[in-house]
Parts: C-alpha cells; sequence; structure tokens
C-alpha cells in the first residue's frame, strides 16, 4: 500500500502556488497546514481554495492542524474558554472544506484534576457537540486526535483510541514521537510500532489511511521536551517503514522535524519501499 509523505507546514505563505510548487520540487504527496500558532492565511477561504485545487492536480493530500489553544473537554466553569475553542475549530473546519482536506488535527486536552474517564466523557460530548455545529454549517470533516508525550496527562494511546472507536468521524493521529518520549526511549523495534499501528488499524474505517506524525524527539521523565533535527536523538524511521509494511492500509506520514534535511531524511527511509 502507497505511503504519503509530506511537512507539519505549509512551505511558503507567500502565495498557493509558491507553496505548491515547492511541495512538487520536495518531492512531497502531502502537507499538513500549519495553523497551531494561530490562522495566518489572508483572506484564508479563497487561499485554502486556491491551495486546495493545485494540491489536487498535483496528487498532494492535505490535512490541516487546528490551532494549540482550540482545547477540547474544558471545565464546566471554563465556557468562555470552550466557546473559543469551538470558534476555532469551526473555522479550521471551515478552511478545511475549502482545501479539501481529509482530516482536522485537534489536541485532545487535559485532565484538570478530574479522573481520566471523566475527562474523556467531556472531550466526547465536545467533539459531538461541534459535530453538530459543523454539520449545520456544511463542515463535515473528520477530526483527528493526535496521541500526545506527557504521560500524566489526556492523550495517551489508550485514550485516543477510545475516543475514535466510540466516534465513527474520529480517527487516531498517531505521533510517533510522542509515543517514543512517554515510553522512556521505547520505540526502537518495528514490534513497538507494529502494535500501535495494529490498535489504529483495529478502530480506522476501511479506507481511512493511518495519519502518522513523526521526527527525532528529545525527552525527560518520560515527558517531550523538543523535537530533534534528525539523528540526533534515538527514534528512528525504519521501524515504522518496516511496521507499515505488514498492513494492508496506506499511510499519510506528516514530519514534524525542524528543518527541510531532517524531512528529506526521514522520507528517503519510509517512502522508498511503499511506493
Amino acid at each position: 500500500m502507497t505511503t504519503r509523505f509530506g511537512p507539519a507546514r505549509v512551505p511558503s505563505r507567500k502565495s498557493p502556488e509558491a507553496a505548491v510548487e515547492l511541495l512538487v520540487e520536495r518531492g512531497y504527496t502531502a502537507c499538513e497546514i500549519d495553523f497551531e500558532g494561530g490562522f495566518w492565511m489572508k483572506d484564508e477561504y479563497a487561499w485554502a481554495a486556491r491551495f486546495g485545487e493545485l494540491a489536487a492536480e498535483r496528487d498532494i493530500v492535505l490535512s490541516v492542524h487546528s490551532p494549540i489553544a482550540a482545547i477540547l473537554g474544558h471545565l464546566p466553569t471554563d465556557d468562555a474558554k470552550r466557546k473559543r475553542a469551538f470558534g476555532m475549530l469551526d473555522h479550521t473546519a471551515g478552511v478545511a472544506v475549502a482545501c479539501g482536506a481529509v482530516l482536522v488535527v485537534v489536541h485532545p486536552g487535559y485532565l484538570l484534576g478530574r479522573t481520566r474517564e471523566a475527562a474523556l466523557e467531556s472531550v466526547a460530548k465536545d467533539l459531538s457537540d461541534l459535530r453538530e455545529r459543523l454539520e449545520a454549517k456544511e463542515r463535515r470533516v473528520d477530526f483527528g486526535v493526535e496521541i500526545m508525550g506527557r504521560v500524566r496527562e489526556l492523550g495517551t494511546a489508550e485514550d485516543v483510541f477510545w475516543l475514535a472507536e466510540r466516534l465513527d468521524w474520529v480517527r487516531p493521529v498517531i505521533d510517533f514521537a510522542h509515543l517514543h518520549a512517554v515510553t522512556d526511549g521505547g520505540f526502537t523495534e518495528v514490534e513497538a510500532f507494529a502494535e500501535v499501528l495494529a490498535q489504529a488499524d483495529s478502530v480506522l474505517e476501511p479506507a481511512a489511511p493511518f495519519h502518522v506524525h513523526f521526527s527525532d524527539i528529545a525527552f525527560a521523565n518520560r515527558n517531550e521536551t523538543k523535537h530533534l533535527p534528525y539523528g540526533e536523538g534515538t527514534l528512528r524511521a525504519e521501524p515504522l517503514r518496516d511496521a507499515l509494511a505488514h498492513f494492508e492500509r496506506p499511510a499519510t506520514v506528516i514530519s514534524e522535524s525542524p528543518g527541510e534535511e531532517s524531512h528529506q531524511a526521514v522520507r528517503a527511509i519510509v517512502v522508498g519501499s511503499r511506493v
């Protein structure tokens, strides 16, 4: 099955044409639009529509990462924060529909002093309420909940798979850098990668690809500290490549590495045997 590969940032903000030209030049078949720090497109819907049109012509699949501040599962006393998050996610979904993106990536939120079960129920309710709002605006798009890199907070692999199994329009976003961090460097063998992919495979719809985030990572006390240029840490791409080969499911691998050289190093390993 085919593996698509691309960066976690649009490579040029100058124009949609410039961005797609760079993606093609660098050999990418996917790209994740980077709204983590906020919305940056000028005349967003027109920019996104043109970007999506050009990307589709070149067979580049798009996804969108929502703003970091758009956290789900706020406490009942934080209604203003919840409304703000819903507004940002609503707008993200609108941009995603405009550019034809297949997925909106979100962070699952925090425990906020609650039991894990209570926090997950709150996130699931927010996702369901948000879905109703988006359907009314014809902004239906699948959401991808990302596995996080802090061991004592919400967003473990189990949390994310629970949400994906419960809501059929929610997919797991498998962040192997985060998994490597929370296991104190446990992702060095093919079996570790394959085990997580097997769990994702069991909750995904038959036609849906794996959506993977990958980069080298620094960590301490089983928590991520920062993304690293490829080769500076202990996470390697060969086990990911070999684990993906075990499954009859396509994959999209998004590189969160800091720098083009690292993107290309990972791309050379991951894409080579599956295209």
